[in-house]
Parts: C-alpha cells; sequence; structure tokens
C-alpha cells in the first residue's frame, strides 16, 4: 500500500525523476511521457465517468481507471524482472481479455458502422472520446518507448484494446441518448 505524507520532496526540482527501482531519468525521456500519458488518459477518463448516467457502464470505468494506474506503475518499472525479488506489478492477458468482453458485452447491440463517428452527441460520449483519443497517444508513446526500451508487450495491448473500449463505450452511451454524430465528408457550411 501507497503512504505519502509529503506531497513534494524537491527531488525533481533539477528535472528528473525516479523509477520503480530507483534510477533517476529525465522527466522528458520517453518512459515517463508514456506514463505520464497514461495518467492523463486516466484523468480524462475520470472526466467521463462524472457525465455517465449507466452505473454499469459508470462501474466498468472505474474498474478500467484503476488498472489503467496498474499499467502506469507497469511503464514506470523498465525491468528487467529480478526472478530473486518480488514480481513487479504487470499488466496481464486476463486484463486485455476483460476487457474485450466488455467490448462485446456493449457493442453486441449497436449498428453497424455505416460512417465514422464524430466525437460529440451526449456528454458522456464526448468525454469517452476525448479519453479514446488521449489514450491513443498514450500508445503511440508506449510504442515509442518499446522501440527503445523495455516495455512489457502486454502492456501494448491493453492500450491498444482500451481505447478499442473507450470507443464502443461513446457509441453505447450515444445509442442510449441522442444517438451518434455523424461524419459527413466534403459537407460545406
Amino acid at each position: 500500500m501507497v503512504k505519502l505524507n509529503k506531497i513534494y520532496t524537491r527531488t525533481g526540482d533539477d528535472g528528473s525523476t525516479g523509477l520503480v527501482g530507483g534510477a533517476r531519468v529525465s522527466k522528458a525521456s520517453l518512459r515517463v511521457v508514456a506514463y505520464g500519458d497514461v495518467d492523463e488518459a486516466n484523468s480524462a477518463l475520470g472526466l467521463a465517468v462524472c457525465a455517465v448516467k449507466h452505473a454499469d457502464l459508470k462501474v466498468v470505468l472505474q474498474k478500467i481507471q484503476n488498472q489503467m494506474f496498474d499499467l502506469g506503475a507497469d511503464l514506470s518499472n523498465p525491468g528487467p524482472d529480478d526472478p530473486g525479488k518480488p514480481a513487479p506489478l504487470r499488466v496481464t492477458t486476463v486484463q486485455t481479455e476483460w476487457l474485450e468482453t466488455q467490448i462485446d458485452h456493449y457493442n453486441k447491440n449497436l449498428d453497424a458502422l455505416k460512417s465514422f463517428v464524430l466525437p460529440g452527441g451526449e456528454e458522456a460520449s464526448a468525454r469517452l472520446h476525448l479519453a479514446r483519443a488521449v489514450c491513443r497517444r498514450a500508445e503511440r508513446g508506449a510504442v515509442a518507448l518499446a522501440k527503445t526500451d523495455a516495455v512489457n508487450a502486454n502492456a501494448l495491448i491493453y492500450l491498444n484494446r482500451l481505447s478499442d473500449f473507450l470507443f464502443v463505450a461513446a457509441r453505447w452511451c450515444n445509442a442510449h441518448g441522442c444517438g451518434d454524430v455523424l461524419w459527413v465528408p466534403g459537407e460545406i457550411v
């Protein structure tokens, strides 16, 4: 369990931060950017949760927020995992498989797409689309990190599936409200 008595430490005043394991890196490093983008996506998701009216979906989204904290912890731990020490917190296939069941559940009664969907409609839907877009940025950051440093492959898969879920959840909110806002190519005012 985490216990923080003092919020500021002054150790990052030089532009560095500590990773799991104690290594210090620049706050501009790809690893810090990756887990920072996950934190931002989680914050955007928190705003969406505030707007969601359906209790069951709210519970799912709150579970995802907790999993996103796990994801941030995973990305902040460069490894390698030491078999002689307690296993670090890592995203697993179980979390991604659970997301897939949620995608299937919320997508099963949605109309097939005949156009791209614009972010909008219900407030909850618009906020879920924003969280999805930030999640995609987090995924891009994690992929860039994986090109240069160790990243749990399950973390990348989870991020990809999470943006799919957020898209479906946004459509589901609109289906239970005013409907999706569809893209009209080349529409002139």
